[in-house]
């Protein structure tokens, strides 16, 4: 029970790390993908390569291809920093997507407001896209962490120590399958069900009456 705990310990600090990282990682790539001018066309094209080629690669193969990179970069690297990256490589092209609708789903005649009014493009963001655009981009975000959690299992086939692969160890000792993996179901709901009540109640606390109109 120990050794699950743990395991159940490490897949939410690797979850909430590379969730965390990436989320605002994708901020970064979002703003640099809507920046205007021709210069910042090289810039763009790298951003919306990154976003589609990631978001095609199954999250396993992406865990892979970190664990040979980083491993012949840094051989002493650890198989948890590992898994953030990998983590964290794939939650920025997901959540890229979530910010970048939400930010666009800020009416423009508001946008063209702020600029008659001179303000900058930083004061625009912050000042007017960003806080009309949370709503929109929380409970998605949430979602994804939530099935991120699930996902983190994956990790397991590179040998990290999470609940999947403790599970499998304590099944090759001899525990019963079925109360291991009963357990670890369990845990995985435990890790999981909070966030979700959390994304449901930001949710409900971020409605505007435009969102409300919407989900009529």
């Amino acid at each position: 029970m120990l050794l699950l705990l743990e395991a159940a310990g490490l897949t939410l600090g690797m979850t909430i790390m590379g969730c965390l990282i990436g989320f605002g990682l994708a901020f970064v790539l979002v703003f640099l993908r809507q920046t205007p001018g021709k210069w910042w066309f090289p810039l763009r094209l790298i951003c919306i390569l990154y976003v589609e080629v990631f978001r095609r690669i199954p999250f396993i193969v992406v865990v892979y291809l970190v664990l040979f990179f980083i491993q012949t970069v840094t051989p002493n690297a650890s198989l948890f920093t590992i898994a953030v990256i990998a983590i964290c490589l794939y939650a920025v092209a997901y959540t890229a997507d979530i910010i970048r609708g939400g930010l666009e789903s800020v009416p423009q005649t508001q946008v063209e407001a702020a600029q008659v009014m001179n303000l900058s493009r930083l004061q625009i963001n912050l000042m007017v896209v960003l806080p009309q655009a949370w709503p929109v981009i929380i409970p998605p975000a949430i979602a994804f962490a939530v099935s991120f959690i699930k996902d983190t299992a994956l990790v397991s086939q590179v040998g990290v120590f999470e609940l999947a692969f403790r599970g499998k160890e304590l099944n090759n000792q001899g525990f019963s399958g079925i109360l291991v993996f009963g357990t670890i179901a369990l845990c995985y709901f435990i890790l999981s069900f909070p966030l979700s009540l959390l994304g449901q109640h930001l949710e409900k606390r971020l409605a505007t009456p435009r969102g409300q109109r919407r989900s009529r």
